[in-house]
């Protein structure tokens, strides 16, 4: 079966139509930037643009959004207008689209996809997915299930917040090298090792295709496992589609 997933970002919407039998796109993505002001209105126009690109049958379409989401509504909102702040999307989204719109943070969207198509699957335990970008995403499982809405990104390492340090976009502001910058990744899973105790660390967003140039550094400041995304950047796609689609099913 395939549902289009559509990733929001500060600096781009992608969107494509995802194969849920697999986690695999079903064509290649489109990338529209985002809008500015990104308000609501503006963005379910890219979003419409996109779902226009694909055609389709007008079946469920899966989102994900840069902040705190709880039953479809956005609680914050980062690198993205206020607007969104304390604001019913997956209503929105449906009655603009004219489709059935499921709405889920960015990083939990990668994290399910990797928990059942990548480097998750068939774990236990505690599992952390960290999508390092132009900030830090978070996401973590509990034998499997989802704990939503979590938010080590904005965890206090050396008196900031982690993305303030650790993210990709730092990295490329300071012109860090890989293995400096992975050192900086490493204290923040260090944090987080001495918080949650977790089975295995996985490292998503656009760098995991970079794994090797910093994943040394990183392991050897931590002892839980630490591994890339193997659906690397499409996990967010691949995540909104398949919680569409279930969402879908179940009604």
């Amino acid at each position: 079966m395939q549902t289009l997933g559509i990733d929001i970002g500060g600096s781009g919407i992608k969107g494509a139509p995802v194969d849920t039998e697999t986690g695999q796109l079903a064509a290649e993505r489109l990338r529209i930037p985002t809008p500015s002001p990104s308000t609501p209105e503006a963005v379910a126009g890219v979003i419409k643009q996109i779902l226009d690109n694909f055609g389709g049958t007008g079946g469920p379409v899966g989102i994900t959004f840069t902040g705190v989401v709880k039953n479809g509504r956005v609680l914050t909102a980062a690198n993205v207008d206020p607007l969104w702040i304390d604001f019913d999307a997956a209503t929105f989204f449906s009655a603009k689209l004219g489709r059935p719109a499921s709405v889920i943070n960015d990083a939990d969207a990668a994290g399910l996809a990797e928990m059942r198509f990548g480097a998750g699957r068939g774990i236990g335990g505690t599992v952390v997915l960290l999508t390092l970008g132009t900030g830090i995403g978070s996401a973590v499982f509990l034998n499997g299930q989802l704990v939503p809405n979590t938010e080590f990104g904005h965890m206090e390492v050396r008196g900031k917040d982690a993305a303030a340090r650790a993210s990709d976009r730092v990295r490329e502001e300071k012109d860090l090298g890989w293995e400096d910058w992975g050192a900086r990744v490493g204290e923040v899973i260090s944090r987080l090792e001495f918080l949650l105790n977790p089975d295995l660390v996985i490292i998503g967003g656009g760098v995991s295709r970079k794994a090797e140039k910093f994943l040394p550094a990183v392991q050897g400041q931590v002892k839980v496992p630490v591994v890339p995304a193997q659906l690397q950047n499409q996990a967010g796609l691949a995540g909104a589609a398949l919680v569409a689609s279930e969402s879908a099913a179940s009604t």
